[in-house]
């Protein structure tokens, strides 16, 4: 499996706090199956400072380390960005770096406040040629009141990430929900751990991939752990799932999934 979405550099932000945590957390990554994943430390003006140069140097420190250690984790350089005044300048540059130098970046809006213009923003990255990915809307404390704002980011050309946690549970019953409400309508285009540590917030995805499989089935959990992320590694063209034509199943809203869902424990 690929993980676009992981806090395992050490030291840069509120992740990993040192390598040999880090060099853990790529074994628990490797024993769950995963064999690929990016690294993709927060970038949060007067927080964490973290920039192009820094996070390749460190994606390439902790690599040798996984090597001499017989870890069979191959690394890519991303980052979790924050929104900015200048971040279409700063990612035109190079001063943020995407996913792997390709057209995609993880993209993380404010989890408390809706941020005014955010729709905007995200035209202005679409337009000069780059894929903001949407991370865990799941877990967004303003989703409820503003759910149209995240379809309208997808119909604007935004992918869609889910936490992996959050699907099977752990972020509370309105996390599930989501989660399960963005999948019925078919606007997931991948999940991601988000992982922080070896054991809490940890680099699993194949729990959520088995529910995904046993609601979507498995061509398409796959695709959310396998062939969407490698073609954004790979920077082929992707055009949102949830712009795309969609199966009755995923257009109807399933009334005993949602309550089971409020209720917690994981996707129905």
């Amino acid at each position: 499996m690929i993980d676009l979405h992981s806090h395992i550099l050490p030291g840069l932000d509120d992740g990993s706090p040192d390598l040999a945590t880090s060099v853990e957390m790529a074994r628990v990554a490797v024993a769950d199956g995963i064999t690929h994943m990016a690294c993709t430390p927060h970038i949060v003006s007067g927080l964490y400072a973290n920039d192009a140069h820094i996070i390749k140097r460190q994606v390439s420190l902790l690599q040798r380390a996984l090597d001499a250690a017989n870890v069979s984790l191959q690394l890519f350089t991303g980052a979790d960005v924050h929104i900015a005044p200048d971040l279409v300048e700063k990612i035109s540059r190079g001063t943020i770096p995407t996913l792997n130098g390709s057209r995609y970046f993880l993209f993380e809006p404010p989890h408390h406040v809706l941020p005014p213009r955010i729709e905007e923003l995200a035209a202005r990255l679409i337009q000069a040629h780059f894929v903001p990915i949407i991370t865990h809307p799941e877990r967004l404390g303003w989703i409820a009141e503003n759910y149209v704002v995240i379809e309208n980011l997808n119909r604007l050309g935004c992918l869609i990430q889910l936490t992996a946690d959050s699907i099977v549970g752990n972020f509370g019953p309105l996390a599930t929900y989501y989660c399960g409400r963005l999948l019925d309508e078919g606007r997931v285009d991948i999940i991601a751990s988000d992982c922080h540590g070896p054991r809490i917030r940890s680099p699993n995805l194949s729990k959520a991939r088995e529910l995904l499989e046993r609601k979507l089935g498995r061509e398409e959990s796959d695709r959310m752990v396998l062939s969407r992320p490698r073609s954004i590694l790979l920077n082929e063209y992707l055009s949102p799932a949830g712009n795309m034509e969609k199966p009755a199943k995923y257009l109807a809203e399933k009334k005993t999934g949602l309550l089971k869902r409020l209720m917690g424990g994981g996707l129905s």
